[in-house]
């Protein structure tokens, strides 16, 4: 067995080993123990945010045009080290490489919106609003920030929230995952490199009392948390508690409802891409199928047929499809739905716990239920694994009615060839992100991300034009310049 690495802390532009506890992260793909990380205590994440606090006079004067370069410098980063980036992730995570590096990619877009940070942080003006007064508004930093993220997407969503919180001129405490720490680790050494100074962005690895320390600190002015549902409820209650702002995106249960009329080949393919990609282990995976009248039959044997022929393996090798799960604990939990299914009255077409995959790592074959319905458990929990459910409706109305029916409301999809069935998806469905034959309806860069009900806290979501609104506030100032001869007493409520 090679010996264990061990991943540390990076604060103040430096990695630090970290004390001496600390917590397993595997390779899910041989279920080999490769690495400790460092579990931060409560003074450490102390430390680290005392740090940001410090750094936060120096970067929040930092000339716009000078932000910017750093985040042009940290695009031509990630491009130039897309591939290493992936493979990191696909070391600790388990996906497959080429699905790593669409990560990578996903993230850099995000990079790329911040670089026009010098127009989203515009402010107003207006003139002459009363005789000789004027009347202007700026934006300005919030302090130090924490962002709390998940194992999924441990390069994307660290993306998503560290630049455009840097690029308003913030500091920041990062928390990513302590199942797949490096990847985190390796773009705050990539930040630097791209000239960012000392302190301004810290990670900092751990579990809950490092997560508690960051909610419970006075000095953090902001939360960016994305997780489950209850985790998000958590968090969202107790910082705000504390005063500062959240966002906390929470779980999924993101449905695609297939019309009649929709081409039952590309919609069968768009199932399988989008339910079984990285193992399931997506905030936007399909994990509904809603079949519309006569096309649940033949939608479900075309599925069927092509999930008979996936590749699933070891990430790093090019002819798999789809990794393992992360760990042996989310493969159980996975197996444990599928087990439970037909005692809840649904059809197992396809029993992913019944495919031999060579390996000792964490893997299950991909599962296909049908016959479900709301009130399983198969249907009711966030699986978060290779596992799509067929539930089948009778009519355009009730697909509505179910999606809407829902406390989860990240993303949802609607195939149909008919643009009338789409404009009117559109307007009736309550959900936050919506697919037209786009079976996962991911923003790209420049618009923003998140859910509606519970599957966000909060008043604004992640990344794009609401991450700026976000992660500065607005001050206005009322200016006037009166002649001497002017002054006054006047104890009446000002007016024009």
């Amino acid at each position: 067995m090679a010996q264990r690495t061990r991943v540390g802390h990076y604060i103040g532009g430096e990695q630090e080993p970290g004390g001496e506890r600390v917590g397993p992260v595997f390779n899910p793909a041989t279920g080999e123990h490769t690495t400790d990380v460092a579990l931060a205590s409560a003074d450490d994440v102390r430390r680290a945010v005392q740090v940001a606090a410090d750094a936060f006079p120096g970067w929040r004067r930092t000339p716009l045009t000078k932000r910017a370069d750093v985040m042009f410098r940290m695009r031509h980063l990630l491009t130039e080290h897309q591939d290493e980036i992936a493979r990191i992730i696909t070391s600790e995570h388990g996906k497959v490489v080429s699905d790593a590096a669409g990560e990578v990619a996903r993230g850099l877009e995000n990079v790329e919106f911040a670089t026009g940070l010098m127009s989203h942080l515009k402010g107003d003006h207006s003139q002459q609003v009363a005789s000789g007064v004027d009347v202007h508004q700026v934006r300005q930093p919030l302090g130090v920030v924490a962002c709390i993220t998940p194992f999924n997407f441990p390069a994307m969503v660290p993306l998503w929230m560290v630049g455009s919180a840097i690029a308003a001129g913030n500091t920041v405490v990062l928390k990513p995952s302590e199942r797949d720490p490096s990847a985190a680790l390796r773009l705050a050494e990539l930040f630097t490199e791209a000239g960012l100074p000392p302190g301004v962005l810290n990670v900092v690895n751990g579990d809950k009392e490092a997560v508690d320390a960051l909610l419970d600190d006075p000095t953090v002015q902001a939360v960016s948390f994305v997780g489950s549902t209850p985790v998000a409820a958590s968090i969202y209650e107790r910082a705000a508690a504390t005063g500062k702002r959240v966002q906390a995106l929470g779980g999924a249960k993101n449905h695609m409802v297939v019309m009649p009329d929709a081409d039952l080949d590309s919609a069968a393919d768009a199932a399988v891409s989008a339910a079984y990609g990285s193992a399931g282990e997506r905030c936007m995976a399909v994990s509904v199928l809603v079949a519309v009248g006569e096309v649940a039959d033949p939608l479900v044997e075309r599925i069927a047929d092509r999930v008979g022929r996936l590749r699933i393996g070891d990430g790093t090798d090019p002819a798999s499809e789809m990794g393992p799960l992360i760990t042996a604990h989310a493969r159980e939990r996975v197996a444990s739905y599928v087990a439970g299914a037909t005692d809840e009255g649904a059809t197992v077409v396809v029993d992913g716990r019944e495919q031999e995959i060579d390996g000792d790592g964490f893997f299950i074959g991909v599962s296909l239920v049908d016959q479900v319905k709301p009130g399983m458990k198969v249907y009711d929990d966030e699986i978060f694994g290779p596992v799509l459910s067929v539930v089948r409706v009778p009519s355009y109305d009730e697909a509505v009615a179910l999606v809407n029916a829902n406390d989860h409301a990240n993303g949802v999809a609607v195939f149909t060839r008919d643009g009338k069935t789409a404009r009117e998806f559109e307007l009736d469905i309550e959900v936050g992100m919506v697919g037209v034959n786009v079976p996962i309806p991911v923003p790209v860069g420049a618009y923003s991300f998140g859910g509606w009900k519970r599957s966000l806290f909060g008043d604004t979501h992640v990344y794009g034009p609401e991450s700026f609104d976000f992660y500065t506030r607005r001050k206005v100032v009322t200016t006037r310049w009166p002649d001497p001869s002017d002054s006054q007493i006047n104890l009446g409520f000002p007016t024009h």
